[in-house]
């Protein structure tokens, strides 16, 4: 084992303070790397302060983590010291069931190791995440980091970016299709940045008049103000795919009735209950609603490929450790855009300072 400086909560509620947390030796297929970057995601602070009740103390957060081979297991091929790598939300999975084989191991069977404030399939330990100087993980879900991608801004593509881009390749975004984003926070902005860099024709659908001009800047074609039942009506049936990322209950109705013929409304912000649905939209135009997770290995290398060759990133604003529970205040404020991620080099400074 070795130890290493990190980031975490001791207790719900606590703001997170600098610790020290063990790293397992290598296993055969392990490879270990040292941190560059990490993103802040929404998900970081709900686990911090216990909102799913789940969390397990010390809790060290952090799934969008781009760094660099430092070491490498005797059974691995992919990776070699110093190649740059990035590891998203899962660390490891059964790997033999139906979804493992299928590269969907999101939807492990047997339950995936999150990153963080999950179980070692082999020990038990509680997994630590990437607010720390280096992490150790599975070859497998070890992701390789193109060249042409910026590593300061490639991080929050290892959640917000597969949360968006799975359920597009799945149904089919393309050029051509209509597309509409509901929301335009940390998972909106990157829907419509990654729906843009597919050919779809792209409208976000916003409450607030003020976001017209961001929704523009980042590639929209149109804005819709879902507050005005007027130009709600004329978008009637307009659009092929809709991206939903409220991450609260919400009525999903009034957005059930602005998809064409086999649209497809997909949730990927709310994981709670919604309101209720009317049976009657959904039989219409034969429409359907779904929800999507994250994305399995495959997909998440084939999204930092994609973005590579496109140009894609997220807007983000880089932040020290020493402000990040300013920082996670300032996320749950939606004080940003709209994505924060740490230059976890101000975690050497911080131990030093």
């Amino acid at each position: 084992m070795t130890t290493c400086t990190a980031y975490g909560a001791c207790e719900a509620h606590a703001d997170l303070t600098q610790m020290h947390i063990e790293r397992r030796a290598l296993r055969p297929d392990d490879v270990a790397i040292s941190i560059a970057y990490c993103g802040v995601c929404h998900s970081d602070a709900h686990q911090v302060h216990n909102d799913w009740g789940n969390t397990v103390y010390p809790c060290v957060p952090g799934h969008e983590i781009i760094g660099h081979v430092t070491a490498v297991g005797p059974q691995v091929t992919k990776y070699k010291v110093g190649d740059r790598v990035a590891v998203g939300c899962m660390v490891d999975s059964c790997q033999h069931c139906a979804p493992c084989e299928d590269g969907q191991e999101q939807n492990c069977v047997n339950g995936l190791t999150a990153t963080y404030n999950g179980k070692d399939r082999h020990t038990g330990a509680i997994t630590y995440g990437g607010y720390s100087e280096s992490i150790v993980v599975r070859e497998k879900f070890v992701l390789r980091v193109p060249d042409a991608l910026d590593p300061r801004y490639a991080g929050p593509l290892l959640c917000a970016g597969i949360t968006v881009w799975t359920p597009m390749r799945k149904h089919g975004v393309r050029k051509g299709s209509k597309v509409a984003v509901v929301g335009l926070g940390g998972l909106g902005h990157m829907g419509v940045k990654l729906a843009v860099a597919l050919g779809a024709e792209v409208t976000v659908i916003t409450t607030s008049p003020s976001k017209a001009d961001d929704a523009r800047a980042l590639g929209a074609h149109h804005v819709l103000l879902s507050s005005d039942p007027k130009a709600m009506m004329t978008a009637a049936n307009a659009f092929d795919f809709i991206l939903d990322t409220i991450p609260t209950k919400h009525n999903v109705n009034p957005y059930l009735m602005l998809l064409g013929r086999n649209g497809v409304l997909v949730l990927v912000g709310a994981i709670e209950p919604l309101e209720p649905i009317h049976g009657g939209l959904l039989m219409r135009n034969n429409r359907s609603i779904a929800g999507s997770l994250i994305g399995g290995i495959e997909d998440t290398q084939e999204l930092l490929d994609f973005c590579a060759e496109h140009n894609v990133l997220p807007n983000c604003e880089m932040v020290d450790i020493r402000d990040i529970n300013t920082a996670f205040k300032r996320m749950q404020a939606n004080d940003v855009k709209y994505r924060f991620v740490i230059d976890m080099t101000s975690l050497g400074e911080a131990a030093s300072a």
